[in-house]
């Protein structure tokens, strides 16, 4: 079912995942350290001292930029709940799907459980929000590629945690997530709703301004359900049970209504799933490892909750402001969110629009200007030889207003005031690449690599030439100020060749480039001045005899 190629320099992997005719198989790429198992990736860590939060881009970037990945749509996964009620527990038997898609993925009865770090107990284990460091590519039924991602996140309500601290993990994974699952034990309270609506007002409060809804699906993932003569085991019974406890009544109080009307004004879908209870040896048995000798009902229902959340057919691609996101983008979002966190203060009402437009604006900026790179890198790129100064300069200005264009039409937020700022940004960018296009293609002139040392020996056969002429008609004092500066015109042609061949001295390498330049550019000048009078003076002869 799995086969792992590659091999030593990075532990990021990438899991390809395709649906056939005959049933589906797995194929995994993985290019790992020595020896190095996939696993769970700290992304967002939480200072216990000042309760600040850290994005660890270098770690993100890992995941979210490996070339297979890095422009393709993607589906993020998300868990999140009050500490000690299972979540790396339930995310672990996706993995365990994602990596077997086989009918039997469960496996047998005396299987540990592996993937994200859990265990039984009353203590807390994940810390921050991790992302496994697996990137899963699947095959749609339309025939797209996205990539799933899985994000564990840190149990709210610890004895650790401050109000703040959970409502800005709670808040950072509902946001970057397209599929948010809200893990409950048992039942559906009122202060459970509560909280929901604490942890997504900063999603109500941007959505006062953009008109959408900022938040895409929300599950309700009821764990040891105990009343399935109301309200049957699955999807269709959480249905039900939701849309009773969700529903809004005139004869309710304003606050119970308020609670219920920001819930459904956040989400664009809202689901429900009753999940039974696995069974007492899983809930008192310390030495628990995951294994699957627990309660038919409990196995049969979890192999129809994975497949409504991971059913090539049931992902959701990640969108914000109607978009859809890649992996590229994902992290731009992640560093315009984290900013907002990192202060004492939650952020003003503004501040999640604020940022979601500089992602969105971030984020086309760098579509457009890869664009600009991958058509300019088919022009003059690599080993591709020398392009006309002329002609490459007219293909960049091309690249350029095509690279704007893509920028300027792709869906933005913030205005256009705000989006100008980045047009502006990408076009300092754009040009500071054509720079660096620039010289590269120069560097594949081969008359350019050797014009410095042509210049100055030419430059010293000239003065040999002219300070014998001088010697032989008697002016030995100019002679020998022309042996002078042929004298140095030598030290300096040496001096260029020990700096190209040593690397040291760069500067005054270059200004010897450039004097070279300047004597190269004058006699040129001169040259053309003496052929215009030339060929003016020719026109004159000719003129006046034929008159």
């Amino acid at each position: 079912d799995r086969e792992v190629h590659g091999a030593t320099h990075n532990w990021l992997s990438v899991v390809r995942v395709r649906e056939g005719l005959s049933g589906r198989d797995i194929l995994v790429s993985s290019r790992g350290t020595m020896g190095s198992e996939p696993g769970p990736v700290q992304i967002v860590t939480v200072c216990k001292e000042d309760h600040s939060f850290a994005l660890d881009t270098e770690a993100l970037g890992r995941v979210l930029l490996a070339p297979e990945v890095r422009d393709k749509h993607v589906v993020v996964l998300s868990v999140a709940g009050a500490f000690r009620k299972g979540k790396s527990f339930i995310l672990d038997f996706m993995l365990r799907y994602m990596y077997r898609k086989v009918s039997e993925w469960l496996g047998q009865d005396d299987e540990p459980l592996t993937g994200f770090k859990w265990r039984g107990g009353s203590e807390p284990e994940t810390t921050g929000i991790q992302l496994w460091s697996e990137v899963f590519l699947v095959e749609k039924s339309d025939g797209t590629e996205v990539a799933v991602l899985l994000m564990d996140t840190q149990g709210a309500f610890d004895n650790q945690s401050t109000v703040k601290d959970c409502a800005t993990i709670f808040a950072l994974s509902t946001m970057t997530s397209s599929i948010q699952i809200y893990n409950l034990s048992q039942n559906i309270q009122e202060d459970d709703l509560q909280q929901l609506q604490l942890f997504t007002e900063y999603g109500r409060l941007a959505m006062d301004e953009i008109y959408l809804k900022p938040f895409q699906s929300l599950m309700f993932l009821i764990r040891d359900w105990s009343f399935p003569y109301e309200y049957k085991y699955g999807l269709s019974g959480g249905r039900e049970f939701l849309d009773k406890r969700l529903q809004v009544k005139e004869t309710q109080h304003e606050e119970l209504q308020t609670v219920r009307e920001h819930i459904h004004s956040c989400f664009t879908s809202i689901n429900c799933f009753l999940l039974p209870h696995p069974g007492l040896k899983v809930a008192t048995s310390p030495a628990f490892k995951g294994q699957l000798n627990v309660a038919p009902e409990f196995k049969k229902e979890l192999r129809n909750l994975i497949a409504t959340l991971l059913h090539p057919n049931c992902l959701a691609e990640k969108e914000i402001n109607g978009n859809k996101v890649t992996c590229r983008g994902l992290l731009e979002f992640f560093k315009a969110y984290i900013k907002i966190y990192q202060g004492e203060d939650l952020p003003h009402p503004k501040s999640m629009l604020q940022a979601t437009a500089e992602a969105n604006n971030l984020a086309a900026v760098a579509g457009a200007k890869d664009q600009y790179y991958k058509n300019m890198e088919k022009v003059c790129g690599g080993d591709l030889p020398y392009v006309a100064p002329a002609s490459l300069e007219e293909k960049h200005h091309f690249f350029l207003q095509e690279s704007l264009h893509v920028f300027s039409s792709t869906k933005k937020m913030g205005g256009q005031e705000f989006c100008d700022r980045y047009r502006d940004q990408l076009e300092a960018e754009l040009v500071e690449l054509w720079q660096s296009f620039s010289k590269h293609n120069e560097s594949k002139n081969v008359f350019s690599a050797f014009r410095t040392p042509a210049v100055l020996f030419v430059l010293v056969c000239f003065l040999y030439v002219l300070s014998g002429l001088l010697l032989f008609i008697g002016l030995a004092t100019i002679a020998l100020i022309c042996d002078c500066v042929l004298g140095l015109a030598m030290v300096a042609m040496l001096t260029w060749s020990f700096i190209r061949y040593s690397g040291k001295y760069r500067g005054l390498g270059g200004a010897i480039d450039q004097t070279a330049d300047v004597i190269l550019q004058q006699v040129n000048t001169s040259l053309s001045s003496e052929l215009c009078v030339w060929a003016d003076h020719i026109w004159y002869t000719e003129f006046t005899v034929g008159l």
